[in-house]
């Protein structure tokens, strides 16, 4: 009981994907987790590698993709807004070296200046929206996901602003790399719910071929 005769309510389980949702994105993790991008400096760079592939994922789609990778979000803004593209309303916009004394003054509402590790800005690993023809905004958001492989962790504050993000504490959904059995064979090709992925997808296969980067197997699922 909290003060004053009020129940506290604790969450009973965790939050969690939907078996195509987690298909897709453990499909992308696992494939990084052994095939990681190689920095200029050597280092294995896993989580770049799952970025690239669900973007690579969402332009095929013309943008239309309900995985949204690493969208930079206003956090001074009620609810945080994502930064978007002016032509093309569910792409990402592209954020240049220097943005920072450039695009964020442009708004006056906006703590100024931009004052980096203030979270004034969250970019979350995916956002899982609803709708894939419209942005990705709060109210189109089904999930936030923040992927961890091996030894990440939080950083400070970054759970609550995904759940800022999100809307609501059971729509942030922490995915490890270890609730994806990747040692476990690769199983015969099934048929993703083509309604998730919106009319831009002809077929499911096509995500599994960009996010393993390689043919599904039996070929691609025909609809």
């Amino acid at each position: 009981m909290s003060p004053e005769g009020s129940t506290t309510v604790v969450p009973l389980k965790q939050p969690e994907l939907d078996a195509a949702d987690k298909k897709v994105l453990c499909s992308a993790m696992c494939q990084c987790q052994t095939q990681p991008n190689i920095g200029a400096d050597g280092r294995r760079l896993k989580q770049e590698c799952v970025s690239s592939r669900l973007k690579a994922l969402d332009e095929a789609l013309k943008y239309t993709s309900p995985y949204k990778a690493e969208y930079t979000y206003d956090m001074t803004k009620r609810p945080p807004e994502p930064f978007l593209d002016k032509e093309i309303p569910t792409k990402g916009r592209t954020l240049w070296r220097g943005w920072t004394s450039t695009l964020w003054p442009q708004d006056p509402t906006r703590p100024q200046p931009y004052v980096a590790n203030r979270g004034y800005t969250r970019r979350p690993d995916v956002v899982i929206v609803n709708d894939p023809s419209k942005p990705p905004t709060q109210d189109n958001i089904k999930q936030v996901v923040e992927m961890k492989f091996p030894d990440d962790k939080y950083r400070l504050g970054q759970r609550q602003a995904y759940i800022k993000i999100a809307g609501a504490p059971n729509k942030m959904v922490p995915l490890d790399l270890k609730q994806c059995d990747c040692d476990r064979p690769e199983p015969k090709p099934t048929k993703l719910p083509v309604e998730q992925l919106g009319p831009a997808a002809a077929a499911a296969g096509i995500i599994y071929m960009i996010v393993t980067k390689r043919p599904p197997p039996g070929g691609v699922p025909a609809f």
